[in-house]
């Protein structure tokens, strides 16, 4: 069993990521989900951002940063996409990650610090023909980390999240079983 701190996308947190959490916990992990909008949803991912970049991307991981503060050591950090920057920023700096999850998304690796931690694992998930044009950074932190990038035909964007527009079954369950093989070979 993994403890996984798991982080929203710009829409907040929806009724996917909370669907998704749940498979997580139904295969017996232990999964939190912060809300780091406090509440607030939106329609559409320029609504989300737009929020996002008015609240400051730093206020982001910063929240981000005391939601885990609670937690031990050994947690597996996870985001999707805006999310992947709070979850990234505790796989680098908290001592004792256990791994990182990366869905849609991921930051170049030195924006965190020199490098990626050693063993710490990551694996990563992205369409080939995301939208936001992510795909060259998440090859090259999974270059640097020794970690595993999985990519999916299509060109959608938050196509594991099953409440919005751009879910894709087929692909999301592939990124599932992925990421509960993952889990489990952290023990």
């Amino acid at each position: 069993m993994a403890q996984v701190l798991l982080f929203h996308h710009a829409h907040g947190l929806t009724d996917g990521l909370r669907a998704f959490a749940g498979e997580l916990q139904a295969a017996g992990h232990e999964v939190t989900v912060p809300d780091l909008y406090d509440g607030q949803r939106f329609d559409t991912v320029e609504e989300g951002v737009a929020f996002a970049e008015a609240l400051g991307f730093g206020t982001i991981i910063e929240r981000g940063v005391a939601a885990a503060e609670h937690l031990p050591a050994g947690v597996v950090y996870a985001g999707f996409s805006l999310g992947a920057m709070p979850a990234q920023w505790l796989a680098q700096q908290r001592a004792g990650a256990r791994g990182a999850l990366l869905y849609h998304s991921a930051v170049p690796v030195g924006e965190f610090g020199d490098g990626w931690p050693d063993r710490v694992p990551v694996q990563l998930h992205i369409m080939v023909d995301d939208p936001f044009d992510d795909l060259a950074v998440m090859q090259e932190l999974a270059s640097t980390a020794g970690g595993e990038l999985y990519t999916y035909d299509g060109d959608a964007h938050l196509f594991t999240d099953r409440s919005l527009p751009d879910f894709d079954a087929a692909a999301a369950q592939l990124v599932l079983d992925r990421t509960l093989a993952f889990l489990a070979r952290l023990g």
